[in-house]
């Protein structure tokens, strides 16, 4: 299974646009929060599901909770937008969240940078910004391949919005 990841789109249409026409193969998204709104235009765009959770620029919702998990392909995965775990300083307090769910992975944004940790078992994925980049100059998206018994395979894509 291939899942799409996308965080921190703030209002960008043109970058969700960007990524849904250029992702192939996807199974369904995530989208990490800060502007629930471009989730749900992403929904208008694809035909898969697409779950997110809200971030500190949200407000929760009952489509868009802060915390969502999802049992997909033998993987237990805990979606968060990550502030409240204070993830700009230190992954601790998400691995910590992670193994309190129960989770194998935690996929997480609100940092705008792309990230791909592994903490005891845990694997934590950040797609970066699809907007507003802090790592680099260009905006990025993720797609990780699930398999039941393997690690998940994250391929980082970084976009050019200006073609």
């Amino acid at each position: 299974m291939r899942i799409g990841l996308m965080s921190d789109t703030h209002g960008n249409w043109e970058a969700v646009d960007y990524i849904a026409a250029r992702a192939k193969r996807v199974d369904l998204w995530l989208h990490m929060g800060d502007c629930t709104p471009d989730a749900e235009y992403l929904k208008s765009l694809v035909d898969i599901p697409v779950y997110g959770v809200c971030g500190n620029c949200d407000w929760a919702s009952d489509t868009f909770p802060e915390e969502r998990i999802l049992d997909i392909e033998g993987h237990r995965i805990f979606l968060t937008h990550g502030h409240n775990y204070s993830v700009r300083y230190s992954p601790d307090l998400l691995f910590d969240a992670a193994r309190l769910q129960n989770a194998d992975i935690v996929i997480y944004g609100h940092t705008h940078v792309a990230e791909f940790l592994l903490d005891d078992g845990i694997y934590a994925i950040n797609p970066g910004s699809a907007s507003r980049p802090r790592d680099e100059d260009r905006p990025s998206f993720m797609l990780v391949d699930l398999e039941k018994d393997n690690p998940p395979e994250p391929h980082l894509i970084r976009m050019k919005l200006y073609e």
